[in-house]
């Protein structure tokens, strides 16, 4: 693609000097770590009074670190998702604004090449997030609680091989939808009139999916959407939070998981397609 190398340079060479790139990447961490941080304050403020009313503390399976590890991810996903929707579809329109996209293509940029530029920068900030927010759970749940298998009354209810096996596909599973969301994001920042239309109409459908997923039925797993940590959570990381706590009462629908692996991605090339095809009508 004619200028696709040195589009993506020049978001680079940006990102690497921007405050807001360097926000967008930390903020989710801060967050679930602050979020961790307090839900075990509260547990220690919870035993210190069963303590001094003389009660005995009752082993909790929700005590494993296993499963505030799930929750932290599914917290930090949520956030990350929100937040890079909105910067995917402010990047495109915000440049179209300020007429820094004219520049580039005055360098033999081509606007496909400024699209999967824009795009693949996008997906380089989802990675470092991702890696950075991984790094900081895990060292904060092992720092906060211990790993281990779920034991209840002596009895094992779930193994730490199974419970890797569960965290491994929820996790996999979770971050499937990401990239089409954010291809969604990059589609609504073309076809939008201005930067703050195309962000306020990004996380507005954002959030109109979110909530009628649930009532779209069986008809909901053909979005995207319902596979991806949220505000109102359908996805598999959901279930696995309950299971790595020694939950059985979980049904696992192994269709569903199959849809969760097969429809994210025709959604994210169809989003990709309808970027590249209004970038060449769109007035720039």
């Amino acid at each position: 693609m004619n200028g696709f190398v040195a589009a993506l340079k020049a978001e680079i060479f940006v990102a690497l000097r921007s405050n807001s790139t360097r926000l967008l990447v930390l903020l989710p961490s801060l967050i679930v770590v602050a979020r961790a941080i307090i839900v075990r304050l509260t547990e220690t403020g919870q035993q210190a009074r069963e303590a001094l009313l003389g009660q005995e503390a009752e082993a909790v399976t929700g005590s494993n670190a296993w499963g505030h590890f799930v929750d932290s991810f599914s917290t930090g996903l949520t956030l990350l998702s929100l937040i890079l929707v909105a910067y995917a579809a402010w990047t495109f329109a915000s440049d179209r604004d300020s007429g820094a996209l004219r520049h580039v293509l005055i360098r033999r940029a081509s606007r496909p090449a400024l699209v999967l530029a824009k795009l693949s920068m996008v997906y380089l900030l989802a990675v470092a997030a991702l890696l950075l927010m991984a790094v900081c759970i895990t060292s904060v749940s092992a720092l906060l609680w211990d790993f281990g298998a779920v034991v209840e009354d002596g009895y094992e209810l779930i193994g730490s091989a199974e419970i890797r096996t569960e965290v491994a596909l929820g996790l996999g599973l979770a971050l499937l939808p990401l990239p089409t969301a954010l291809a969604f994001g990059l589609l609504v920042s073309v076809a939008a009139q201005s930067a703050t239309q195309a962000v306020t109409s990004a996380l507005g459908i954002t959030v109109a999916l979110d909530i009628f997923k649930g009532v779209l039925g069986e008809r909901a797993y053909y979005l995207y959407a319902s596979f991806q940590p949220s505000l109102i959570d359908q996805s598999y990381l959901k279930d696995v939070s309950r299971l790595v706590r020694g939950y059985s009462d979980v049904m696992i629908d192994t269709q569903v998981l199959q849809l969760n692996q097969w429809v994210p991605l025709p959604q994210l090339l169809l989003f990709v397609v309808l970027a590249l095809l209004l970038v060449q009508r769109k007035k720039l």
